[in-house]
């Protein structure tokens, strides 16, 4: 048996802001912008060189809970983990592109990572894993 995790769903207030977030300011892939109605769309991004994994759905709040849970899908924990292979070059680049770490980086048993914060308030962390060393 094989199974994977495809796609995370993160909701956004604006298809077209988030896709413009992810793309310019983390320098992330568009992947699939496909009309699925009037008002619905299946709109998938990845990070830079991910070939194969999971990737980020962004999935338009449509109620009104929904639209409550924009930016805080996990009650302010830290919710989706972006890894990278070279922590300084790509930290350098989040904040010249104004990306708002809300933990600076620090060494850790398991690597180097910092807290930042996506255009809507989830905190991600940022890594590069000792084991990519």
């Amino acid at each position: 048996m094989k199974q994977q995790i495809a796609h995370i769903s993160l909701v956004v207030d604006d298809y077209d802001e988030a896709i413009q977030f992810y793309t310019q300011k983390l320098n992330f892939k568009l992947i699939e912008d496909t009309q699925l109605s009037d008002v619905k769309r299946w709109v998938i991004v990845a990070p830079p060189g991910s070939t194969s994994g999971c990737n980020l759905l962004l999935a338009k709040a449509s109620t009104e809970e929904q639209k409550s849970r924009v930016g805080n899908q996990t009650g302010g924990r830290v919710f989706l983990f972006l890894f990278t292979d070279d922590f300084w070059r790509d930290y350098k680049n989040m904040v010249a592109n104004d990306i708002k770490f809300v933990r600076d980086p620090s060494e850790e048993e398991y690597g180097t990572v910092a807290v930042f914060e996506d255009l809507y308030g989830n905190l991600w962390d940022f890594i590069e894993s000792k084991k990519n060393a």
